[in-house]
């Protein structure tokens, strides 16, 4: 093959003792997605640097441009990758629930401190560090939309006839739940002083008060 031909090959990264570069590439981010998430659920957000982050991780800090662009983009991938979870969990307790709205209610409430409780780290963050930072501030509002989306859809799963139109269905959906990421946040902080169970048996009665509104006229 001619020196031309040679020249116009793309570049394959080889194997580094037997890892594919892509699944190297892969294991570099979990491990800067980890040690941002330790570091973010201990020491606040303000320690989430490239090189605070880079060095918790054990890599060089060249490896962190590797997968994001910035502390911010990090920041929101953590925290994204966190929330997804507990969107999930709230989903898992709401399916293995009865189609009953005060059973199904409690499971999905109980899901949300469970989740919590797993990892003291959450709790943190919901506390503290969601209204410290300002790239977190944003992405908690995308957050709470997407709670408000459960809320809409278990509804419309357990209710044949809700009572509420659409528009005031969201509207309610969406006040309901960032009052009470407000109300759990205040608790997780020792603002509100009350025990989990009652916080749960409260939580449940709102909602399903919520179910009972009548239309805005």
């Amino acid at each position: 093959m001619s020196e031309q031909g040679r020249a116009a090959r793309p570049y394959a990264a080889r194997p580094y003792k037997g890892v594919p570069a892509a699944e190297r590439r892969a294991q570099r981010r979990a491990a800067l997605m980890e040690a941002a998430w330790d570091l973010l659920g201990t020491a606040g957000w303000r320690s989430v640097t490239v090189r605070g982050v880079s060095a918790h991780a054990g890599l060089n800090d060249r490896y962190f441009y590797e997968s994001f662009p910035d502390v911010t983009g990090l920041l929101v991938a953590v925290v994204d990758e966190q929330a997804a979870r507990g969107m999930a969990a709230i989903q898992a307790a709401a399916r293995e629930a009865p189609r009953h709205m005060p059973t199904r209610t409690r499971a999905a409430v109980s899901a949300v401190f469970d989740f919590l409780a797993e990892d003291p780290r959450r709790g943190h963050v919901m506390a503290w560090e969601f209204a410290a930072s300002p790239a977190l501030q944003d992405r908690k509002h995308k957050i709470i939309h997407a709670i408000a989306e459960i809320f809409v859809a278990e509804v419309h799963e357990l209710l044949d006839e809700t009572g509420l139109p659409e528009r005031d269905l969201r509207l309610t959906a969406l006040t309901i739940t960032a009052g009470l990421w407000e109300t759990v946040a205040s608790w997780l902080r020792g603002d509100v002083v009350t025990s989990r169970d009652h916080l749960i048996d409260y939580i449940v009665a709102l909602l399903m008060a919520t179910t009972a509104l009548p239309p805005a006229l």
